[in-house]
């Protein structure tokens, strides 16, 4: 073939289409020959790897083409990998269909959760994708088994994949029981071995695995081996080191511990107790070799005359002691004293007469299991008597069982226990007899009989100061012989005591916002009397309230809720101890529990947005306003401290009072407001805050003047020519004042004029306005000198501001220098006192003298118009002298504007020097 692009020779042509016949022909034999085809991969992992850890490349492997290699002859369609079966194994790893590597999967391997459970069992069903381990390998080999699938059919074939799970220590042995407990005799020889049954079990397989044990304690006398049998499996030892003893140590207490063969290596523990088993390595032994007993000869039948005790330092059955008389005891011995042979008790068993020997020698055995018996010797001397002791018979009136007579406690004074009968067996004798003991009881004779005596209380018994009297009724003859009975009185308890609380006042604390069901106390009540009568139960009483509760049994308090001091404080209510007896007596006690703070509640403000209005020029450190804070938490926790978060340096707030106080005078006309935030933050740990907005609205008084902007100079002047027609408006006075509302409302005024005939201009009082009221003359001509009052209507005095306007009646400006002269001159003004009126408002006395307005309107019409008549001859006669004096200047001009309403905004508006009248 030719070079990719290049055209084929028709010979070349020609063995292409036999190609093509022969892979048609041949190609079915191949596909179905690829279907017998299976191959085998092998791969090996650790556990616990995260997702996405390559395992391997199954096309790389299998030497399979992919695309992006050498371009083949032909196109071929892409390989396709996939998992034959979605079983267990597809959890576990991520084949890519593409390019057919295996990764891992979200889902982590555990090698000992997966093979240790499955037991080396294929799971059913599953064939193709399952855990085993592998039986014809090693033991410690964990398979993953995957069965792949490789398309298209030209590459068809079954993948056999196996992934070996390699173990990593990631468990620690550990004791199948927590304390583990070993026998061992005491006469154990040195290097005996016991096996100790529980060993430690270790998940991981190999020298991850247990590999040794260790005793954190060996006593000096104990040693661990490890033993390992056929399987693998390690089985610890205990070696006895040294001598035991169990009279000396009955007991040791050690751990043992674990240790695998990792790195680094994980151990577990478990208590051992080692205990020491007695053996029969102790004989009976008496403390005394020897006692010496006196008897009289007219003692009775019965008789107590010794006891002797053997001990023997070992246990259960090998220090079973039994008592023996010796062989060399005669028998006439072994006839007059009984030998309990279990107690070692003797008695006397026979009565003694005058045959009786006075002295005898008692040989005792002390016999033990496997021992050479102890052996003590008893001598008993037998003191001969010619006469009978007294005799005491009881005859018992209280109940009487065996010896012990049972009263109830708080049984009445003088209540008869029995009635005792004392006398003389031969008859010759006076026998007297006394009561002998501690007890409120009373021996008397009861008569009219002899030898009667009656036996009684002297006041009640009580079970809770002494259970149990043993008292003896004693009788003597006239020769000093005497006998004693001794009666025991068993007090028999009564519920005559009611529980008795440990603190009548029960005095608790909490923190709020406690967990439910928190532990209050153990309330602990006792009562004297025994048995039921004695049981003490415990309950709430009616007062308290619900969520509170009282283990009847063990009164253990406990609250079911959460409390809130700021809801309630402190709680007083009762509890009760009640005892079983019956009837039940109770007794009552106080609770009170004081419910103590946490910070949990965080500064409020009374509102969350405040206002104050503050003058103006208001004085440095004056109260503006009282900012209102509480926090409903006691002591440190609600104690609040105020602070301002922006403005600090204009600004300064009281911590204690919440005063709020500016460090300086304010002025309205440089900043109207302020917006202050305020922070509240409490004492607590950690500190709670919250915080409050504060408007600060500055109310304007008047302390600025109105500023004249136009006429920008006393020195101004304007022409006005002559030929201005009456009402024309000629110039206006411009003023502005910083304050606000009616400190600001501006009235115009002229308080004072110069010139030929000044009343020809007036000015408005609103607008500042000035107008020509009247026609000009001839003699009119001239400088007119107009000074304007600027007042506001501020409060509780207005301020006011004057200005020179200056006005020059003429044609013309011609001499522009002799009016600057006469404008330097100071102005011969008398000031009018006069208010500007701005709007006037008719009163009542103005509408009573309203009838008189036409005469007085006539009677100024005709005094003015002699008085103009008068003014204008005198003005015409000034005009024509000034005329010759300055005829030289009428060439001058200058151009100033004239009426008209100037533009104020298209000037330069620059403030006028301001003389305050």
């Amino acid at each position: 073939m030719g070079s990719p692009g290049g055209r084929s020779s028709p010979s070349a042509r020609g063995s292409l289409q036999h190609l093509f016949l022969f892979l048609l022909f041949v190609g079915p034999f191949n596909c179905f020959a690829s279907y017998s085809r299976a191959t085998e991969l092998f791969y090996s992992l650790n556990e616990g790897l995260p997702a996405g850890v390559l395992i391997g490349s199954l096309a790389r492997d299998l030497r399979l083409p992919m695309s992006g290699g050498q371009r083949p002859a032909a196109p071929q369609p892409p390989l396709s990998f996939t998992l034959a079966s979605r079983g267990l194994g597809g959890q576990y790893v991520h084949l890519d269909n593409r390019s057919g590597e295996l990764h891992t999967s979200a889902l982590e391997i555990d090698r000992e959760a997966l093979c240790m459970e499955s037991g080396g069992a294929n799971v059913p069903g599953e064939a193709n994708t399952v855990f085993l381990s592998s039986s014809s390998s090693s033991a410690d080999s964990c398979l993953l088994l995957l069965d792949v699938l490789v398309l298209p059919q030209e590459y068809f074939r079954l993948v056999k994949v196996k992934i070996a799970i390699r173990d990593v220590n990631d468990n620690a042995p550990h004791f199948p029981v927590p304390h583990i407990r070993l026998s061992v005799p005491e006469n154990a020889p040195v290097n005996t071995r016991l096996a100790i049954e529980h060993p430690a079990l270790d998940p991981d397989v190999g020298t991850n695995g247990v590999q040794t044990y260790r005793l954190r304690d060996n006593y000096g006398v104990f040693t661990l081996d490890v033993e390992e049998n056929e399987s693998g499996e390690r089985t610890p030892y205990l070696i006895v080191m040294g001598a035991l003893d169990r009279e000396t140590r009955e007991e040791y207490v050690t751990v043992i511990v674990a240790e695998d063969g990792g790195s680094p290596p994980l151990v577990g523990s478990a208590t051992l107790t080692i205990g020491i088993s007695d053996i029969n390595d102790n004989c009976p032994q008496f403390s005394d070799s020897q006692l010496n007993i006196t008897l009289y000869g007219n003692s009775s039948l019965g008789t107590h005359v010794a006891t002797v005790h053997a001990v023997d330092l070992d246990l259960g059955s090998n220090a079973q002691i039994t008592y023996s008389y010796s062989q060399k005891v005669p028998q006439p011995s072994r006839d007059l004293f009984h030998l309990d042979e279990s107690t070692g008790v003797i008695t006397l068993s026979s009565k003694v007469d005058g045959n009786t020997p006075r002295l005898h020698r008692l040989i005792i055995l002390g016999n033990g299991p496997g021992c050479i018996p102890a052996v003590i010797t008893v001598l008993v001397t037998i003191i001969k008597v010619m006469m009978r002791p007294p005799e005491v018979v009881p005859r018992f009136i209280a109940n009487e069982v065996e010896g012990v007579v049972y009263l109830k406690e708080l049984e009445p004074i003088n209540t008869p226990i029995a009635f005792f009968t004392i006398k003389d067996p031969d008859e010759k004798y006076k026998v007297n007899c006394y009561l002998d003991g501690d007890g409120p009881f009373r021996l008397s004779p009861y008569k009219p009989y002899n030898n009667e005596y009656l036996l009684e209380t002297t006041k009640p018994l009580d079970y809770e100061t002494q259970q149990l009297y043993e008292i003896s009724v004693v009788a003597w003859n006239s020769e000093g012989f005497n006998v004693n009975k001794v009666i025991k009185i068993q007090v028999l308890d009564d519920n005559d005591n009611s529980p008795v609380f440990s603190q009548q006042l029960i005095e608790l604390s909490i923190e709020e916002n406690n967990v439910p069901n928190a532990f209050l106390t153990k309330l602990h009540a006792t009562d004297a009397d025994s048995g039921e009568r004695g049981e003490v139960s415990y309950f709430l009483g009616p007062d308290a309230p619900s969520y509170f509760s009282l283990d009847k049994t063990t009164g253990v308090l406990t609250v079911a809720t959460q409390l809130d001091r700021e809801e309630k404080e402190k709680y007083r209510y009762t509890v009760k101890a009640v005892d079983s007896g019956f009837p039940p007596r109770e007794s009552i006690a106080t609770v009170t529990i004081t419910v103590l703070d946490k910070n949990d509640n965080s500064p409020r403000f009374i509102n969350t947005d405040f206002s104050f209005f503050v003058p103006e020029n208001f004085p440095g450190f004056g109260e503006i306003g009282v900012i209102s804070v509480t926090d409903a938490d006691a002591g440190q926790n609600g104690w609040v401290a105020l602070s301002v978060l922006n403005g600090s340096d204009i600004f300064v707030i009281d911590t204690g009072k919440g005063v709020l106080r500016a460090k300086v005078s304010l002025d309205r006309e440089q900043q109207s407001s302020y917006v202050l935030w305020i922070e509240a933050v409490d004492g607590g740990d950690p500190a709670l805050s919250s915080t409050a907005k504060i408007t600060i609205l500055l109310l304007d008084i008047n302390d600025n003047p109105p500023l004249v902007l136009f006429p920008q100079s006393n020195m101004s002047y304007l022409l006005v020519l002559p030929s201005t027609l009456p009402g024309s408006p000629i110039t206006e006075v411009y003023a502005v004042d910083k304050d606000t509302g009616m400190n600001a409302v501006i009235a115009y005024s002229i308080i004072g004029r110069r010139g030929p005939r000044p009343e020809s201009f007036r000015i408005d009082p609103k607008t500042g306005n000035i107008t020509l009221e009247e026609s000009l003359m001839q003699n009119d001509y001239g400088l007119y000198r107009l000074l304007v009052k600027v007042s506001d209507h501020g409060y509780p005095e207005p301020l006011h501001s004057t200005v020179m306007v200056n006005l020059f009646v003429n044609d013309t400006v011609s001499n522009e220098s002799y009016i600057e002269s006469l404008l330097r001159k100071e102005p011969d003004i008398s000031i009018e006192e006069k208010q500007p009126q701005v709007s006037v408002e008719p009163t009542h006395k103005k509408m009573e003298s309203a009838s008189c307005m036409p005469t007085l309107v006539a009677l100024s019409i005709i005094s003015l118009g002699s008085i103009t008549l008068v003014t204008g001859m005198g003005i015409y006669i000034c005009l024509r002298k000034g005329k010759k004096h300055h005829r030289a200047d009428e060439n001058l001009e200058v151009q100033i504007p004239l009426n008209g309403r100037i533009n104020l905004h298209m000037l330069e508006k620059k403030p006028v020097e301001i003389s305050n009248i």
